[in-house]
């Protein structure tokens, strides 16, 4: 779906698709960085290097190196020391929005919730039981 809106970096009105969410001449200077970025981690001795390192070795900025990261374009599997932080705790995570640690604590929170619906939904059952005296 296209809408009118601003770029969020430079502020200029654009037409906002699913593809892009920035205008024109920053697709332009973000595509430039992707190729500084990817030349720099295509090399051997950079193959294993953090964000951090990407960003003091090409002089891209770390947000958008992860937002590369985010949509796919620079692959956890091809380069296995980039992620992007986890949005609860902020430590890396190679797959998804939450790393291991907090996926799994927020698996367990869901796993007690369901029980005690479940229990309440028992309790629920149980009062509305009626018996009939013969």
């Amino acid at each position: 779906m296209m809408e009118l809106s601003n770029c969020p970096n430079c502020d200029a009105l654009f037409v906002r698709n699913q593809f892009r969410d920035v205008c024109d001449a920053c697709y332009k200077e973000e595509e430039k960085a992707f190729e500084t970025v990817y030349q720099f981690i295509r090399k051997r001795e950079n193959r294993t290097a953090t964000i951090d390192h990407v960003v003091e070795g090409t002089g891209v900025d770390e947000g958008l190196i992860i937002k590369f990261v985010r949509k796919g374009r620079l692959r956890t599997s091809q380069f296995p020391n980039l992620g992007v932080p986890c949005e609860k705790c902020g430590n890396i995570s190679r797959d998804g929005r939450l790393c291991n640690s907090c996926s799994g604590d927020l698996q367990t929170e869901l796993k007690k919730v369901e029980n005690i619906q479940k229990i309440r939904q028992e309790e629920k059952e149980k009062k509305a039981t009626y018996f009939a005296r013969h």
